[in-house]
């Protein structure tokens, strides 16, 4: 009984037996964009620990307010209650091995005459009894066994997935005054304001933190201009990457 105990925690942690054991999750970009000609995205999920990772996948969407704040919320059903609309990750559990990787595909469903926006959490967990990991008594028990003796803390990541409208299009209008810089989005879709950097004109490693910054439609992204200073970024409209130099 006790060497197949050991056997099983072995194949769970790897050897040594899991003298620091935890799962290690990357699930890779923070910000991923679904084109309005596409209804399906592959998302991969990355184990870079020594114990095997179980995972389970969230689904929220976000609401953004008039004053630009937000608030999380959850899938509404829509007209037919039996048809659900929106996004979801299939298959919503994962079981990720030891420096090893899993895919979900995320799948909206619905209509796409205006954007959407979702946060996908992927959070690890404790598998369960009866629950749909579906892991025998006996390997349950060993796998949470190996990570309290490691003092395993389980982290999980939430990313922000942008589902564009089917007839997506870009206006991106520019007001450049004497001291100020803003960039107006007059279309459809999200645009992206990328590596954005503010830093001394005199002094290249004299920056400001580099920045990712959204543009939501109807909505605008600007910055005061500083004599001495230049900024840098670059504008992602869908598949469209334009650089800009600007100088205070």
């Amino acid at each position: 009984m006790w060497i197949r105990y050991l056997l099983v925690l072995g194949a769970l942690c790897g050897f040594p037996l899991c003298a620091n054991a935890g799962p290690s999750l990357n699930v890779g970009v923070f910000y991923d964009y679904l084109d309005g000609d596409k209804s399906t995205y592959l998302k991969r999920v990355y184990n870079a620990g020594d114990s095997t990772a179980f995972v389970r996948i969230q689904v929220l969407e976000i609401l953004y307010n008039a004053d630009g704040s937000s608030e999380e919320v959850e899938l509404k059903p829509g007209a037919d209650p039996s048809v659900r609309e929106g996004l979801m990750a299939s298959p919503s559990r994962l079981i990720v091995p030891a420096d090893g990787v899993q895919s979900t595909r995320l799948l909206y469903l619905g209509e796409r005459e205006k954007e959407r926006y979702f946060r996908v959490r992927f959070v690890p967990v404790m598998p369960e009894k009866d629950d749909e990991f579906a892991l025998p008594e006996e390997e349950r028990e060993a796998y949470k066994g190996a990570l309290s003796a490691g003092v395993t803390v389980l982290a999980g990541y939430g990313t922000v997935f942008f589902v564009r409208p089917k007839a997506a299009w870009f206006e991106t209008g520019v007001d450049d005054s004497a001291g100020r810089y803003q960039l107006n989005n007059a279309g459809n879709s999200v645009v992206v304001v990328d590596e954005f950097k503010d830093c001394s004109a005199a002094d290249p490693t004299d920056c400001q933190p580099t920045t990712k910054n959204h543009i939501l439609p109807g909505r605008a992204f600007g910055f005061d201009k500083q004599a001495g200073r230049v900024y840098r970024f670059s504008l992602i409209e869908g598949s469209e990457k334009k650089t800009y130099e600007v100088k205070g």
